[in-house]
């Protein structure tokens, strides 16, 4: 793609380098700069923010004025907090913002309108191939041979998928996982342990190119890849939000939880599961983190922990993915897509060869 084609960033015929981004639950800012001989010149930083005094403009233009153009996100934003007066209030954006419209500008960091992306509806698979699935397609997209995707999960039997880094003697009650006939998988993002039977949870996964969330924190970029979710989820009726670092949560308790993986190729994957309609009864036998952070609660508590979508909705599970995908595809201009055969063979080769192995299960014992 070339800059020009780029509605987030693009160079005018006069040189000129233009670059938006609005800050999650914050203002609009953009960044109008030149690149001269390798440096950033007349740069001009404008929005609809707030920020007293009035003339810290001047300090922030001319802290950037001058930097190489291969300055990475952080250094922009040491510039600017390193230049703004001691007294300074910006309100609605940050050094850091100013920083990432800089980059946007520059075309080092990209935005939603940037790209084209997909939507891959669930489909029925082993627990196993959806975990592989996960490490393809974010290869697949980092290398830019897939356009940005998310992809709904569906499997019929009940599993426990358990963090990249999580132990299973810890996580995992062996008598429980017997009894009720469960497949215990690894994922590779990090995070909690998550039990699955077929229909009593949501779980998406979104496949992105790192320079979506270039000069995000590891703690915005959760929020920030999730801000379509939030409002597919207000949409029917239910107000969610997040608490830091990765739980998505409603004033009436945990709904889901986030997890990520960055990988070498430039792709990142952020994987998110919500609770629909979880036998509590049965999780706490499954997993040993139940018992502990429910111990306190009892059960009855345990059940109205997990199954806030069905509760507070009254929406079929289907339904609610479908107001998903329609917030999703509306907001980003998604197309439908589907899973290739050659990406479905991958996955089944890596299942075969990793995922679904003992050695990989158990490389955290």
């Amino acid at each position: 793609m070339s800059e020009q084609t780029h509605p987030g960033h693009h160079a005018a015929a006069n040189g000129r380098r233009h670059g938006e981004y609005k800050v999650p639950g914050g203002k609009l800012v953009v960044a109008d700069l030149r690149v001269a001989d390798g440096v950033l010149a007349d740069v001009s930083i404008s929005g609809d923010f707030f920020l007293e005094p009035d003339e810290a403009l001047v300090d922030i233009n001319r802290a950037l004025t001058g930097l190489p153009d291969t300055t990475p996100t952080a250094d922009l934003a040491a510039a600017v907090a390193a230049a703004l007066p001691e007294r300074a209030v910006l309100f609605g954006f940050s050094a850091d913002a100013v920083a990432v419209t800089v980059r946007r500008a520059l075309a080092k960091a990209t935005s939603w309108a940037d790209h084209q992306s997909d939507v891959i509806g669930p489909s029925v698979l082993p627990t196993e191939i959806n975990v592989a699935l996960d490490e393809v397609l974010t290869e697949e997209v980092g290398a830019g041979r897939r356009n940005p995707t998310l992809r709904f999960w569906d499997w019929q039997e009940p599993s426990v998928v358990i963090g990249s880094f999580q132990s299973v003697r810890n996580e995992v009650d062996p008598d429980g996982v017997a009894r009720h006939g469960i497949k215990v998988v690894r994922r590779i993002s990090g995070g909690g342990a998550m039990f699955m039977e077929a229909g009593n949870c949501i779980t998406y996964s979104l496949y992105v190119p790192q320079t979506l969330v270039d000069g995000l924190s590891f703690a915005d970029s959760y929020p920030f890849l999730d801000s379509w979710v939030m409002a597919a989820l207000e949409k029917i009726g239910v107000s969610a939000f997040y608490v830091p670092l990765n739980d998505i949560a409603t004033d009436q308790g945990k709904i889901g939880g986030a997890a990520q993986k960055r990988l070498a190729s430039g792709g990142m994957l952020h994987h998110v599961t919500m609770s629909y309609d979880i036998d509590a009864d049965k999780m706490v036998e499954v997993l040993r983190i139940g018992k502990e952070k429910l111990s306190d609660k009892g059960t009855r508590s345990a059940k109205k922990r997990v199954d806030p979508l069905r509760r507070q909705t009254g929406m079929a599970r289907t339904d609610i993915i479908g107001a998903m995908m329609d917030v999703f595809t509306g907001r980003y201009g998604a197309t439908p897509s589907r899973l290739t055969d050659a990406e479905l063979a991958s996955a089944r080769d890596r299942a075969a060869a990793k995922f679904g192995t003992e050695e990989w299960l158990h490389r955290v014992p």
